[in-house]
């Protein structure tokens, strides 16, 4: 059971989100940061390598046989011979390199890239990663990463005890891999170009297209879909799709966004969007508590009996029921006015979440609930 802290924290979380929700404010926002344009995008990167360098904290090589045979090739292609050695160290481990490729990177540009341990490693701290390929999609080689760990973690073990913050078996090399190979992309020889919005609505893409075409001064701009905005380059902008674009990302249009409230059970979160509303409704909520007390008693035999003293249960059940007459929650026409009359009830966000679907299922709430 969560204990009194615990749920006073949910009940100061659910009040803040409701408080967050209900303010007021324009939702106006560039067509930079709700929608993205075609070809301009990253491109994730993968990669099997090895991290040296560690203080007995590696991979066993007993255990991780991928450790072992990585570890001899390697030496092998150093003209180490290894077939009858026994390798038995435990300085290196078996890890797996990412990063993204950011859009239109050249050769010579560094990126970031994320080291996660592979085999049973406890600690990758003070490790150096050996040169490692990470590849795209394709199969093809984009990038060479190498370098020094930073990780976030630490572990510390004794005898008898152990402490380990963070995850120390994870960490990441600022500006650790070298790119080697550039994705083609032309950008300026496209004669049309489509935006992608990152919340599909079919108002907000009609707004998008209208909004351009009112930049353009020509009906340049078709919303195909709710997700998809089709933009053919004017003739004024022939060969410079680029100017284009910047003005197009810089313009401001208010996105649009279906009635939903998200419900998290296992936190008591509720978060509602600036459309719901809820018809004239009645709302009685009452509270059923069960309470069982144990108090066991002692009984002792008479005596010369050569009875044996016998421990009888008690048991006490209350069942208490809080009566509480019909509230009503009067029509809504701001999410201010909606969160006013849920707070009117006086409950918690638990109940809360049970009279939200009560009302959604008597039909006075246009909303759709998703529980996550």
């Amino acid at each position: 059971m969560r204990s009194i802290a615990q749920l006073s924290r949910i009940a100061a979380t659910a009040l803040l989100v409701f408080l967050i929700a209900a303010l007021p404010g324009n939702a106006a926002s560039r067509i930079k940061d709700i929608a993205d344009f075609e070809g301009i995008r990253d491109n994730q990167l993968i990669g099997y390598g090895l991290v040296v360098g560690l203080q007995g904290t590696g991979d066993s090589l007993n255990a991780s046989p991928f450790t072992r045979q990585s570890l001899q090739a390697m030496l092998e292609r150093l003209g180490v011979n290894t077939n009858e050695a026994d390798l038995n160290t435990k300085n290196t481990a078996a890890v797996m390199v990412t990063a993204n490729l950011p859009a239109f990177s050249t050769q010579g540009t560094r990126i970031d890239v994320t080291v996660s341990a592979l085999g049973d490693s406890k600690n990758l701290q003070g490790g150096t990663l050996l040169v490692t390929p990470l590849m795209g999609a394709d199969g093809e080689a984009y990038a060479i990463a190498q370098g020094s760990l930073a990780i976030a973690g630490f572990a510390a073990q004794g005898e008898a005890a152990s402490v380990v913050r963070g995850v120390p078996t994870s960490g990441r090399i600022p500006n650790g891999a070298l790119v080697e190979r550039e994705v083609e992309f032309n950008l300026s020889s496209l004669s049309t170009i489509r935006l992608a919005l990152r919340n599909p609505d079919l108002t907000t893409s009609r707004r998008i297209a209208v909004a351009v075409n009112e930049l353009i001064g020509l009906p340049t701009a078709e919303p195909l879909d709710p997700a998809t905005v089709r933009l053919t380059l004017p003739k004024q902008f022939d060969g410079n799709i680029v100017d284009l674009i910047t003005d197009i990302e810089q313009l401001i249009v208010e996105p649009d966004l279906p009635a939903k409230i998200v419900i998290d059970e296992s936190s008591g979160i509720i978060v509602m969007g600036q459309q719901v509303k809820v018809s004239t409704v009645a709302v009685a909520q009452g509270n059923l508590t069960v309470t069982i007390a144990e108090s066991p008693e002692v009984v002792q035999p008479l005596p010369f009996s050569q009875g044996q003293t016998a421990v009888v249960p008690r048991s006490n059940v209350q069942v208490t029921e809080d009566e509480r007459q019909l509230a009503l929650v009067n029509e809504t026409i701001t999410l201010q006015q909606l969160v006013d009359g849920l707070n009117a009830l006086g409950i918690g966000p638990r109940d809360l979440i049970s009279i939200l679907q009560a009302i959604k299922a008597a039909g006075a709430l246009q909303a759709e609930i998703e529980v996550l």
